[in-house]
Parts: C-alpha cells; structure tokens; sequence
C-alpha cells in the first residue's frame, strides 16, 4: 500500500480503478485542504509584513521632502533613500578633523544642514550657538534620542538613554555619588595604588600596547570602585569577559541574529546584570548580619530609595562604561599627544616632580596634589578639545524649534556636531594643533567647549576621570619616556579608536 504525504492515508490499491484513484485524490485533497491554505495565509502575512516595512521606511525617507521643506529648514540632501546619507556620516576619519562628509556638507550648505541619518531626517549642526542651544534646552524643546538597538542592549532605564523623571533620578544619584567619592582617601588612594601596580609590571619591558594596559587601568578602578571588587576576584574576571563582549556588540551592526555580536552582547548584559545583582544581594546579607557598613560606592547606591532594583543594576553597569571605555580612550589620548609634543611633555614632568619633591617618599596623593595639577588639566583639556572622545550625542526636535533664520521639524532628529566647534579656527587659534597652553587664559566652561555634552546631560563623572588620568600621568612621567608610532592615529568610526592599540617604545627612568 502506497503512503500518501498529504494525510499518510491510501491512495488506492494496484488495482484500483481510475474512477476510484480520482475520488481518493479529491479526498485527499478536501482533507487538506485546510492545512495548505493555513500555510499560504502565513507566508502572504510575512510578505505583507516586509512589504509594510519596506514602504514604511520609504514613507519615513520620503515624507519629510514634501513636509515644510519650505518653512526654512535647513538646507541639504537627504541621499540615498532608507539609507539616506549614513554610510558617507559614519565614514572612519583621524577624530581631530572633520572628516570628508562634514567637510563637503559645510562647505555646500553651511554650518547647520539637513540630511537622513540612522533612518531618520535629521539637521545636523557645526555651529557653537546652535549646539549650545540644544543642550541648554534639554527635555523642554529636545530629548535624547538614540537609535533604537542602543536601546536593546544598554536597557530602557540607562542613564544614557533615559528621559524624563528617569533620567533625573538616575543623573541625581550619580552627582552625589561623584561628589562624596571624588575627594575621599580611599578612593584616590585606590587610584594611585592600581597605577602603580601597572607600571610596576612595565619595568621589564620595552614595549607595550597602551590601549590595553589603559583599559586595564581603568577597569580596575571602576570594579573597586563601584562594587568594591579587586582584579583577583572571580566575579571581576567574569564581568570584564562579559563586559568585553558588550562593548563589541555596541559597536555592531544591530542584528538580533544568533551568533552576531549584537546579540551576544544582549545576552553578555542580562549575564552582568545578574552577576550585579548577585554582588548586591550578597552585600545586603553581609549587612544584615554584621553592625559594620561599608561607606562606597555600592552601599551608598543600595541606600538611594528613589532607584528600584533594575536601575540600580543599570547604574552600575553605566558606570563600568563610562569609567572604562571613555576615561581609558582619554588616557591613551594623552599619552598619544605628549609622545608627539616633547615641550608640553618635559613641562608637565616638570610639574609632577615639583609636587613629589614637597612629599615624603611613601606619601600618596591627596586631593589638594591634584589641584595644583594645573598644567595637568591644561593638557587634559587640550587632548579632550583636539582629540574629540565624544564627537556628537542625538537629540529629538519635541516640537518645530525656530532658532535664527532656520526651522527644526518637530519629530526630526538633531546632532549637535562638538568635533566641528572644537577644531574651528574662528573660535580656538592654531584649532588643529595639540595647543595645551592655551587653557592658560581660555574658559574651559565656555560655549565652544563641551567635551562631556553640556546641561542636564553634562557627564557627571567626567571629574573622576580626570582624577584618574592625573594621577597615571603623575608616576608615568616620572619613571618612563616613551616614544608612538606616527601610524597610529585615533580614528572616529565615528566611536573613537586606535586602530594598532597605541603601541608604545619605553625608556625607564628610574624605578
């Protein structure tokens, strides 16, 4: 007997006859008939569903050209359509210039243009003014407003990309958790003893890959730091691992696809978040059981009533990524210049020693040393306006803004370009030279300044990564010359990065 695949039924014997196989099929066919249109309507439902998508995104590409293109908005080009203009935005570039799109978008149209970015249409703005407008009236006419894949994988309730109340609540802790922590002795001696230790173990080599060791750094001290971890810990091993895979995926194309590194780094946060909340449960049972409450970080954080339990998770794991990736993209700006400038390098030794040479050897460094780090934060200052570790941040027009002669559709994205103010020439003299001297009588707080944003959005922790750098710059000039490679410039993709990992040729001094 033959096996029909339609309903595993008969078809008809051999010696059926040929009115009898015809009624069997049209059975078969009654039978499943059902199932085969069942089959069709979800395959016509998926192209249905592409199709709307598709005309969705053209929708969304096309209608801002006939929507109040004549009610002053800037002018510009939306490009390709879906695409728009992107790929030439996102093209790599040494991150102390402009880059070739901005270039030729500038020259063609000028300081403020439109264009269609990361699918959306978007005004674009190189102006001082402008940018500055922007950031002064976040949450009343603008609001942050990243692409929706930042949104899965750093989390709905990020201070990076939370708004409203959220976002205050979250920014409000993390003021005060910068302000009681900065000074403390604990905290600057946990600094100093972490650079020390990396030093140490260049004293036998002749070279090193500076971004690695960097990182190295400033994860050390944002593990102690936020959760009161060392580097021998099993749970710093495990977050950094996953931590690693965070950072890769956050630089991905967002593809929520097994095995790509979005999703692993998806999958890497939920694995952190619950390795956070680990910690913090275990901390509240050692609490509970001992009269002895530690004053850091993490207890004041666990004290702070107005966060539920998954902010405080994803505050901690903000922290470890603007403690870790930004402040060690700075540090290896630092280094990277003063390797290219020996007169602001020797000056700055100059300084350090002048400040050991009113200490006792074993004396560490307090909060009054680095204040007298003048030159020090000049050159900070100077890697942060010329290096340019932040080049834009988006920003949603809440309602249609008049600024000037130009009009901001409401709905429509804007980029406050920092990069394009930094290195204008009307505005900082020599802007494309490594110019350290020139915070000696300019405001580092003015308007065409913003290398941590600016207004409600201002990074609140960037005076802990100074600290930070400080305090690294303070032993290695001391002990070490160094000499880069000229190859190895930092590129904006448009995150910032050293493409060979900063590799650096040592000379001790002394140890």
């Amino acid at each position: 007997m033959w096996i029909s695949h339609f309903g595993y039924r008969p078809f008809c014997t051999p010696s059926s006859s040929g009115r009898g196989l015809v009624q069997n099929l049209k059975e078969t066919y009654q039978d499943t008939k059902p199932t085969l249109f069942m089959a069709g309507g979800f395959w016509v439902g998926v192209l249905v569903g592409i199709i709307g998508g598709l005309l969705g995104l053209v929708m969304n590409h096309f209608l801002p050209m006939f929507m109040k293109l004549g009610h002053n908005v800037p002018k510009g080009s939306f490009g390709w359509p879906i695409l728009g203009e992107t790929l030439g935005f996102l093209k790599p570039h040494p991150s102390n210039t402009l880059g070739t799109f901005l270039q030729d978008h500038c020259s063609r149209y000028g300081n403020v243009f439109r264009s269609h970015l990361f699918f959306s249409p978007t005004v674009v703005s190189c102006d001082q003014e402008l940018n500055y407008f922007i950031l002064q009236n976040e949450g009343k006419l603008f609001q942050c407003s990243y692409p929706k894949p930042i949104h899965g994988i750093l989390g709905n309730v990020s201070m990076l990309v939370a708004v409203g109340d959220t976002h205050k609540r979250l920014r409000n802790v993390a003021i005060s958790l910068v302000s009681i922590t900065k000074s403390k002795p604990e905290y600057l001696n946990d600094i100093e003893r972490i650079a020390i230790q990396i030093l140490t173990s260049w004293k036998d080599k002749q070279q090193v890959m500076f971004c690695e060791e960097a990182r190295k750094f400033t994860f050390n001290v944002i593990v102690k730091q936020v959760l009161g971890l060392t580097p021998e810990d099993p749970e710093s091993r495990k977050i950094l691992e996953d931590f690693l895979t965070f950072m890769r995926g956050l630089i991905s194309l967002p593809l929520y696809i097994p095995g790509t590194p979005y999703a692993r780094a998806v999958q890497a946060r939920r694995r952190i978040s619950s390795t956070v909340k680990a910690i913090i449960e275990e901390r509240r049972s050692r609490n509970s059981r001992s009269c002895r409450i530690r004053n850091d970080f993490l207890e004041i954080l666990l004290s702070a009533d107005t966060l539920s339990e998954d902010e405080k998770v994803s505050f901690v794991l903000d922290s470890l990524l603007g403690g870790y990736e930004t402040t060690s993209l700075l540090m290896t700006m630092v280094v990277h210049f003063l390797g290219q400038s020996p007169i602001a390098l020797q000056q700055l030794k100059l300084e350090h020693q002048q400040i050991r040479s009113m200490k006792d050897k074993d004396d560490c460094l307090n909060w009054e040393d680095y204040k007298k780090m003048e030159f020090t934060q000049n050159v900070i200052n100077e890697a942060l306006r010329y290096g340019n570790v932040v080049k834009f941040v988006h920003r949603k027009a809440l309602k249609d803004v008049k600024f000037r002669d130009y009009l901001i559709p409401s709905g429509w994205k804007v980029l406050p370009v920092f990069t394009a103010v930094h290195l204008d020439s009307s505005l900082h003299a020599n802007a494309l030279e490594f110019h350290p001297w020139r915070w000696e009588t300019q405001d580092q707080t003015c308007k065409k300044f913003t290398p941590f944003g600016g207004g409600s959005r201002c990074c609140p922790g960037s005076e802990l990564a100074k600290v930070e750098v400080a305090f690294f710059l303070h032993h290695l000039v001391q002990n070490f010359r160094w000499t880069t490679e000229d190859v190895d410039q930092p590129m904006a993709y448009p995150y910032v990065e050293f493409g060979k990992g900063l590799l650096l040729n040592l000379d001790p001094c002394s140890f």
